[in-house]
């Protein structure tokens, strides 16, 4: 993903997603004036399309739509877009609606009514994280478990795991750190930005969403593949054990 100072100088494109007039302008004027390329989009039907139709590396998306949930959108375009960042906009701030914002696909989330400023700091933040080179290194291997992270590949027992892009982050983090208490601190710095200032409720969404993929995958076709576990350790963080568990 570029960053808007990116060597070909073309503004990064960001599709604003926002029924509300104030809101959406707001947005558009504050983006364009920031040198990013906002096109916006008043209902879910219209993101959807217009996503469709030219490339976009950043969505902005209010949850409370005319025509649709915006929680539909986040999937619909996750499956379709896996490296696009989703950041949506709600104000719903009931823990099981930031939580299901998350589990559909979004990277993060801002609740209304939010600062222009604060909005700019998380996209800045996003984008660091997407630009940061990731040392070569070779693959690591966890009973039936690969985990490359040079060519950014998930594989068990030949088969790859789609994993969205924070899970494998999170995944490669503690696989470089296996068998090691990795704090939540550290996981946040890395997987998300050193100044992240939201909540962390975001790791434990996508920790939630990796050991599940991570499951399925084991258990698909009534196989019963050996994956290390991901111990959590509370008030600290995360341990992805050195030996995965003995086969029943």
């Amino acid at each position: 993903m570029r960053t808007p100072a990116a060597p070909d100088r073309s503004p990064l494109r960001v599709l604003v997603v926002e029924d509300d007039d104030t809101i959406g302008r707001h947005l558009e004027t504050g983006l364009r004036g920031h040198d990013y390329a906002p096109t916006w989009c008043r209902t879910g039907a219209g993101a959807l399309a217009e996503a469709g139709r030219a490339p976009y590396e950043v969505m902005l998306l209010d949850l409370g739509l005319p025509d649709m949930d915006g929680l539909d959108v986040a999937r619909q375009l996750r499956a379709r877009l896996p490296d696009l960042l989703i950041v949506v906009l709600t104000a719903r701030t009931d823990d099981i609606d930031v939580i299901a914002g998350l589990d559909a696909g979004a990277d993060d989330y801002l609740v209304k009514p939010f600062s222009m400023t604060v909005l700019l700091a998380r996209l800045r933040a996003h984008l660091r994280r997407h630009a940061v080179a990731v040392p070569a290194r070779g693959p690591v291997r966890l009973g039936d478990l690969v985990v490359d992270v040079t060519a950014r590949r998930c594989v068990l027992l030949g088969v790859e795991i789609p994993l969205r892009a924070k899970e494998f982050d999170l995944l490669a983090v503690l696989a470089g750190r296996v068998g090691e208490a990795v704090s939540r601190e550290t996981l946040m710095a890395e997987v998300w930005d050193e100044n992240w200032f939201g909540s962390t409720k975001t790791l434990d969404v996508t920790l939630a969403g990796l050991r599940r993929r991570l499951t399925d995958a084991a258990q698909a076709g009534g196989r019963q593949a050996r994956l290390p576990p991901i111990t959590t350790l509370r008030g600290h963080g995360y341990r992805l054990e050195r030996q995965p568990d003995p086969p029943h």
